[in-house]
């Protein structure tokens, strides 16, 4: 199935919003290359640094001394280390979390998902619930975004290697895919996929490049995820089980050496996407808005970026994108993603050596 692409350039280059109508403060810090961040029924948050740590911030915003003690061993190197957070649904009850991480060594690494519980500072009670095949020799393209969906199934993204991107395509491979498993990392009997010969059961959609922003809508349903192109070619895509989403057939990004990837934009039974940002803004991560400091803004997607240096606000009618506005935040800094804080306010994480939280609320 082709999808049209609906926004109009005009929507694209839409006006943006000024930094003065945003108050941005430090939250804490300082972190190294911090990836992902939730908040914690007790008002404390967590945040993965990508070297391999995983900090507790204080209800204050104190970022405590001392890492969680005892969390998984990673491959750290170039993109790969400690990646995506999650809490389970019924977190209060249960207390999983859920990591993703790069496993193995620089011959032999790929995209691993765990789960445990934190208890006095310590990681416990950890299980291993997938790791992706085929192994692969680079230190990036990972994917690692998490999402879970109304059914309690969980949705997770996976890179294509960079040097493996024809795996995007194979049903028999993981890279490039978003994938879904049941909460114990099993496989869900209604997935596309799993009753097809030669077709690994646990994908949900295929042909992605390096997916880092997954988001779903709780009362639709809907899954939006947002993926690196080449140079241009970074996309926003609604997803269909089963779909196809073209890379590395389609795209309208160009490599880094300039050459094309692929004469083709568009193929017969491939989706293409609802925005396509070209230059690439490297969209990093992604949240849905569903506070109310920030006043007509419920239900927009909400995407940093590492080379734009900002915040993009996408508002969206149903399954059409009405608009995609950048923020015009003024930091200039790479921005690896974005959270909305049980206070409504923006919580968006610097991937720098000396990176930090910065707390963004709309000004007086």
């Amino acid at each position: 199935m082709t999808r049209i692409l609906t926004l109009p350039l005009f929507l694209v280059l839409c006006s943006t919003a000024s930094a003065s109508e945003f108050t941005i403060e430090p939250f804490a810090g300082p972190l190294e290359h911090p990836w992902s961040m939730v908040f914690l029924p007790d008002g404390r948050a967590l945040v993965t640094e990508r070297p391999g740590r995983l900090r507790i911030i204080d209800v204050d915003g104190r970022l405590l001394d001392d890492p969680v003690e005892g969390t998984p061993a990673v491959y750290a190197a170039s993109q790969g280390g400690l990646m995506g957070l999650m809490l389970h649904p019924e977190y209060a009850s249960n207390g999983w979390i859920y990591l993703t991480l790069a496993h193995g060594t620089s011959s032999a690494n790929a995209t691993r998902l765990v789960r445990g519980r934190l208890s006095s500072g310590r990681w416990i009670d950890q299980e291993v619930l997938f790791t992706a095949r085929p192994f692969k020799d680079t230190p990036v393209h990972y994917g690692g975004r998490m999402a879970f969906l109304p059914d309690g199934t969980l949705l997770i993204s996976t890179g294509d290697g960079f040097d493996y991107r024809e795996h995007a395509q194979r049903l028999d491979s993981h890279l490039g895919k978003v994938l879904r498993l049941n909460e114990d990392g099993s496989v869900p009997e209604d997935n596309p996929f799993v009753r097809q010969e030669g077709a690994l059961p646990e994908i949900f959609s295929y042909g992605h490049r390096n997916p880092q922003g997954l988001v779903v809508e709780p009362d639709s349903g809907r899954v939006w995820l947002h993926e690196h192109g080449p140079r241009g070619g970074d996309e926003l895509n609604l997803l269909e089980p089963g779909g196809n989403y073209g890379w590395p057939i389609t795209t309208r990004g160009v490599d880094y050496s300039g050459a094309r990837v692929t004469p083709y934009e568009s193929r017969p039974g491939m989706i293409n996407p609802l925005i396509d940002w070209t230059p690439s803004i490297a969209p990093a991560g992604m949240s849905r808005y569903a506070g109310t400091l920030f006043h007509g803004w419920h239900g927009d997607l909400l995407v940093a970026s590492l080379v734009e240096k900002t915040i993009r606000r996408i508002r969206l009618d149903g399954e059409r994108v009405v608009s995609d506005t950048p923020l015009g935040l003024g930091i200039e800094r790479r921005l690896r993603d974005v959270r909305v804080g049980p206070d409504g306010a923006l919580y968006l994480l610097v991937d720098e050596k000396s990176g930090d939280v910065i707390r963004v609320t709309p000004s007086l």
